[in-house]
């Protein structure tokens, strides 16, 4: 596989959802986590042995017609890299799925794999970074390579209002694309932040089990967040896109 693909001269302003996701699947821009997902998917973790990963980067997923953007950090070593659904097979998947069906924008409280049944009404999901990274620390550069497909994927939801941004990463890899209000406000859990064209950024902390295992992050909490971007997407006129 070629690991220096170079996406400069791809028009990604011409894929529709399903090709730009394709296109997501196929990137190999980043040699060092081109390496290390690949190396999760043939070492494997024990309970997951007799599973074939999926071992790429991982696409958006949810409602084309969102009005709400869930944006994390990067896929999970054996959870969307794994299963090829972002945020599936994983703990803090269980933690965000589950608040979201609590919320009213998900079909059910669970995720485990692509063919689950899960439905999300009104949202999409998606990641600043579209491979696992070793630690699950990417780079700055490893975010601004994927920085292009988070920005195409935005505006084919034409219907946004609210974006979520899970965690620090996240929040400064969509302030830094939607144009954040100055002073841009520090990041913290509940935090909200105008951007152009009507759009809301609203922060959570990430329901990685660091923070769900310490208390830092409940499962209050995290609904409160869904709560008031439900109440924003509905309050909201949609964002606009030149």
């Amino acid at each position: 596989m070629d690991t220096n693909l170079d996406f400069s001269n791809v028009d990604l302003d011409r894929l529709d959802l399903d090709s730009l996701g394709e296109r997501i699947e196929s990137c190999a821009r980043c040699p060092r986590l081109v390496a290390w997902r690949e190396k999760i998917a043939f070492e494997r973790r024990a309970a997951f042995s007799s599973e074939e990963y999926w071992g790429r980067p991982v696409r958006g997923f949810g409602d084309p017609r969102a009005s709400i953007l869930v944006v994390g950090l990067a896929p999970a070593a054996h959870g969307a890299n794994r299963t090829g659904r972002i945020f599936t097979g994983d703990r803090s998947g269980e933690w965000l799925f589950a608040s979201m069906y609590r919320c009213g924008l998900a079909s059910q409280p669970t995720s485990t794999t692509r063919e689950d049944g899960l439905r999300l009404r009104g949202v999409w999901v998606t990641a600043a970074v579209r491979c696992a990274p070793p630690g699950n620390r990417p780079t700055p550069e490893e975010r601004d390579n994927c920085a292009a497909f988070l920005a195409r994927e935005m505006a084919l939801l034409g219907g946004l209002k609210v974006v979520v941004a899970l965690g620090g990463f996240a929040y400064q890899a969509v302030a830094n694309m939607v144009g954040v209000e100055r002073p841009r406000p520090k990041f913290g859990h509940g935090i909200q932040a105008r951007a152009a064209g009507g759009l809301t950024v609203v922060c959570s902390y990430h329901p990685s089990q660091q923070n769900t295992f310490t208390g830092r992050l409940s499962e209050a909490m995290l609904d409160s967040v869904f709560t008031e971007a439900s109440r924003l997407a509905s309050a909201s006129r949609p964002l606009e896109i030149p």
